[in-house]
């Protein structure tokens, strides 16, 4: 625990959360989200499992739609938007951080966890904007920022600037410099006059003292505080960061579960709510119950990838789908940040045949499927920018008009370099599109139980063409048959498998091919000739049978 490690260095002060009482928001001028929220539980409407049983889709609200002009996105626009999500079947909406943050960009240096970033618009948006999605069966779930505030907060500048305030030990300070500790951002203490404060990702972004627990009260009063306007869960960013007990254990340390398990109770208090957090260095004990309950599949998405370049089912693919429990974490093929991939269009090329076999594998697969705006489109780059992970969040592309129809105005960041071609107006004529096969794919996972939360067989083995599983659930079993080869390909009937007990789903004209029939020449002679039946399958293609019950 940290306090142990404090004790061999009396120079570093860190209070431990014995003392410095919570003010009342009217007696700290600028603090207006400091004080108590009282559990206020609503229905939503929303059916019970919908988290389970639907597709997300993440959302940078800034690149989103613009609805008054001025080059940004903002909440009025994505409930402008909402009637095209409901279209393309979307369940769930993730939206990146929109309370008031310092950066006016990606929104994770948050300065008021109870208000709307100014250029959003309001709460009273952010309350109709709820309102409507739920109308269409839309939950609505928000980022937030658990691990560290902004360091214009009015906290952590009360505590930056005076010793003797009573948010000092709100976060993380040093009355010398630390040696011996490298995090993401590099060292991560940073030089505050005569002091220093622990910022583990920017300078920027201080961190909290989880250990005091009125900085805990903090955060779960705001987490009430969305909850009872009717927000629908949360996605929790960067809690393998949240306590640090050394310059050699700073990551997934067990008091994060714990803290975690905390939220997810609450969260449970409410009633059909759902989180899921980024630990994507460890995001298999954050999916236990004991923790976040959900998290993110990071990897999972690269191995996706590659088999699909490779033309070939990876060894990788294999043995995260065998020791990930993917069924109750978050999968996505991109994300916001670089570190999960760059958008799918550049990964693939422009090959949207290949591009096609990820997203009918992501949609096949058990888990939570979070799509990142825009890759229902092929959404690409975004170029010049300043740092890599701005060029994957880009405007999204509505139109071939100007300004690819994100905005009236100048976009606070250059249109992607494939607006022209590829935007919701043009795709939404063309049969053959990827915002076809999406929604395609999308209404195939929300009319089959078995895709949402069945049982999942794993038939192929390392190196196969072709991707097979099965998806069973109380009422349908599925079979899935993904080739992931350039050229035709087979594969070996499973021992006892029927190869005339189904019957095409997807597409409705598909033909279970067996390069041996065996209803033809027979059991007896097939076993006899020492020839296994073959199921063969056109190239880079998807067929979804349903057993005959």
């Amino acid at each position: 625990m940290r306090v142990r490690w404090i004790a061999r260095s009396a120079a570093l002060w860190v209070c431990m959360g014995l003392g410095g009482a919570v003010l009342a928001a009217d007696a700290s001028p600028g603090v207006g989200e400091v004080g108590a929220v009282v559990a206020q539980p609503k229905d939503s409407g929303l059916p019970q499992g919908w988290d389970r049983k639907g597709v997300f889709i993440e959302i940078l609200v800034r690149a989103y739609q613009d609805s008054d002009g001025d080059g940004i996105g903002d909440l009025n626009g994505v409930t402008q938007r909402l009637d095209y999500l409901q279209s393309l079947g979307i369940r769930g909406i993730w939206l990146m951080p929109i309370t008031a943050s310092q950066d006016h960009d990606h929104g994770y240096a948050p300065v008021n966890y109870r208000d709307i970033e100014p250029a959003y618009g309001t709460l009273a948006d952010f309350d109709r904007l709820v309102a409507e999605a739920h109308k269409r069966g839309i939950g609505v779930i928000l980022d937030y920022v658990i691990n560290h505030s902004g360091s214009a907060h009015p906290l952590f500048e009360s505590a930056a600037s005076d010793r003797k305030s009573p948010y000092r030990d709100w976060y993380v300070f040093s009355d010398t410099e630390m040696k011996g500790w490298t995090t993401y951002g590099g060292d991560p203490w940073r030089a505050n006059g005569n002091d220093w404060y622990y910022g583990a990702f920017d300078v920027i972004m201080p961190d909290w003292n989880l250990r005091n627990p009125k900085v805990v009260d903090f955060h779960l009063d705001n987490l009430r505080f969305w909850l009872n306007r009717g927000v629908d869960g949360f996605r929790f960013d960067a809690v393998g960061v949240l306590y640090e007990n050394g310059p050699i254990a700073w990551d997934n340390q067990p008091e994060n579960h714990v803290l975690m398990k905390r939220a997810q109770d609450l969260l449970a208090s409410y009633g059909k709510r759902y989180m899921v957090c980024e630990a994507a260095s460890d995001p298999v004990a954050f999916s236990g119950e004991d923790s976040c309950g959900s998290a993110f599949s990071f990897g999972l998405q690269k191995y996706i990838v590659k088999s699909i370049q490779m033309g070939r089912v990876m060894p990788d693919l294999r043995y995260m789908l065998r020791t990930m429990p993917v069924a109750r974490m978050g999968t996505i093929l991109s994300s916001h940040d670089y570190y999960a991939g760059a958008r799918p269009f550049k990964q693939f090329g422009g090959d949207e045949t290949r591009y096609k076999l990820a997203a009918a594998t992501l949609l096949t697969l058990p888990g939570h499927p979070f799509l990142y705006y825009g890759e229902e489109i092929g959404l690409s780059h975004s170029q010049p920018v300043d740092y890599q992970d701005q060029s994957i969040r880009g405007p999204m592309s509505w139109s071939a008009e100007a300004n690819a129809g994100f905005s009236t105005a100048a976009p606070f960041r250059p249109v992607v370099d494939n607006w022209r071609t590829h935007n919701v107006a043009s795709e939404e004529a063309n049969p053959d599109s990827l915002l076809q096969w999406y929604r395609k794919l999308i209404a195939l996972r929300n009319q089959h139980p078995a895709l949402q939360t069945g049982d999942f067989t794993l038939l192929s083995q390392d190196d196969d063409a072709i991707f097979a599983f099965t998806r069973e659930a109380e009422s349908e079993k599925l079979l899935v048959l993904i080739n992931y080869s350039a050229r035709e390909a087979s594969m070996a009937v499973p021992t006892g498998f029927d190869t005339q007990a189904w019957a095409p789903v997807f597409p409705e004209t598909a033909v279970l091919r067996v390069a041996q029939d065996v209803a033809t020449v027979g059991k007896r002679a097939a076993r006899s000739s020492g020839a296994q039946p073959q199921i063969r399958m056109a190239a880079q293609s998807l067929q979804v049978f349903r057993a005959a019950r």
